[in-house]
C-alpha cells in the first residue's frame, strides 16, 4: 500500500513538472567569477580604497568579497585624508589586512595608537611607513614597527614631536637596512643619539634632517663616514652646521645628487661653489634663480 502511494505521488509530480526548455536557469553574477584567480588580482588592483568601501556596502556577498581583497592588499594610502569617519574605515582595514607592504598615513590627524596598533600587529612585512605629521600617536606605536618589521626600508617621521631619543636608539638596534629616513622638525633627538644611529646606516640613499637642531658638523661627519651611498640630503634650517661638515660630506659621498642647505647661515659659497653644475643645490648664487627642481629633489624640498 505504501509502495503504491509513493508511485502515485511520483506520477503526480511528473505530470505537473515544467518542460526542460521552460526551466529558468540560475542567474549568474559578477561574484561567480573566481575571486582569488581573477577578481582580486585583476580587478581590485584598479579600484581605490573609496571604491572598495562603496562596493562593500552593496550586499553581504560584496562585503565578503571586499574583505577578502583587503586581506591581500599590499598598499594603503590615506595620506592627508581627514574626512568624516575615515577612522572607522581604517579600523576595518586593521581587522582585514594581512599583507600590507606600504603604509602611507601622513597628515592623518585622527590617527591614534588605538587605530594604528591593530594594523601593525597583523602586517609585519611592511617596507614603507610614512607617518609624517601624525601628531596624535606616541612612541608606543613605533614599537611593532621597530621590532617586528624586519623588511623595513623607508621610514618617514617628519614633524613627529613625540619621537624620542629612546625610540631612535631602538631603531639603531633593530634596523640597518633603511634606504630612506626622514626626521625633519624632530626637536627631541640629541646629537649623540644621531651620531650612533648613522653608524649603522650604510645603505642609506635619501635623508631628510631639515630643521632638526641637533644636526651638527659632527653628525655630518658620521654620515660621511658610514653612509657613503647617500644620494639626496635635506639640511634646510640646520643652523648648527658649517662648511666643515658639508666638506666632509661631499668628499666622502661621491654619489650625492642633491644638497639642500637653504637657511644654513654658516654654509658659504666657499664650499658650495665647486659643487655647482655637478649636483643640485637649493640655494642659488647671488643674482641667479633656482632652476626647476627634478623629481625626488622636488619632493624633498617641498616637505620643508
Amino acid at each position: 500500500m505504501c509502495s503504491l502511494q509513493t508511485e502515485e505521488n511520483h506520477l503526480a509530480s511528473m505530470a505537473f513538472a515544467l518542460p526542460t526548455d521552460e526551466i529558468t536557469p540560475t542567474q549568474t553574477t559578477l561574484f561567480d567569477i573566481s575571486w582569488q584567480d581573477v577578481l582580486i588580482p585583476l580587478v581590485t588592483e584598479f579600484l581605490s580604497l573609496k571604491d572598495l568601501f562603496n562596493l562593500r556596502c552593496c550586499s553581504q556577498t560584496a562585503k565578503r568579497f571586499v574583505e577578502s581583497a583587503f586581506e591581500l592588499r599590499k598598499d594603503i594610502n590615506l595620506a592627508g585624508n581627514n574626512s568624516h569617519n575615515v577612522e572607522l574605515a581604517f579600523a576595518v582595514l586593521g581587522k582585514c589586512c594581512r599583507r600590507v607592504e606600504s603604509l602611507h598615513l601622513a597628515r592623518c590627524h585622527w590617527l591614534t595608537d588605538d587605530y594604528l596598533l591593530p594594523i601593525l600587529a597583523e602586517n609585519t612585512r611592511l617596507r614603507v611607513v610614512n607617518l609624517n605629521e601624525c601628531v596624535n600617536i606616541t612612541p608606543l606605536a613605533l614599537q611593532p614597527i621597530i621590532i617586528e618589521c624586519k623588511e623595513l626600508r623607508v621610514l618617514k617621521l617628519s614633524k613627529c614631536q613625540w619621537l624620542t631619543t629612546g625610540a631612535v636608539d631602538a631603531l639603531t638596534l633593530h634596523h640597518s637596512n633603511l634606504v630612506e629616513f626622514d626626521i625633519s622638525h624632530c626637536t627631541a633627538i640629541g646629537e649623540r643619539c644621531l651620531i650612533i644611529f648613522f653608524r649603522k646606516l650604510n645603505k642609506l640613499n635619501v635623508l631628510s634632517l631639515a630643521n632638526t637642531p641637533s644636526v651638527t658638523d659632527q653628525v655630518l661627519i658620521q654620515i660621511a663616514n658610514y653612509c657613503r651611498g647617500l644620494e639626496h640630503i635635506n639640511l634646510v634650517g640646520c643652523a648648527a652646521i658649517s662648511d666643515y661638515g658639508i666638506h666632509a660630506l661631499i668628499t666622502a659621498c661621491q654619489q650625492l645628487q642633491s644638497l639642500m642647505v637653504h637657511r644654513c647661515p654658516n654654509v658659504t659659497e666657499r664650499v658650495l661653489a665647486p659643487l655647482r653644475g655637478r649636483i643640485f643645490i637649493d640655494r642659488p648664487q647671488l643674482g641667479y634663480h633656482v632652476p626647476a627642481l627634478p623629481g625626488l629633489v622636488n619632493c624633498l624640498y617641498l616637505q620643508v
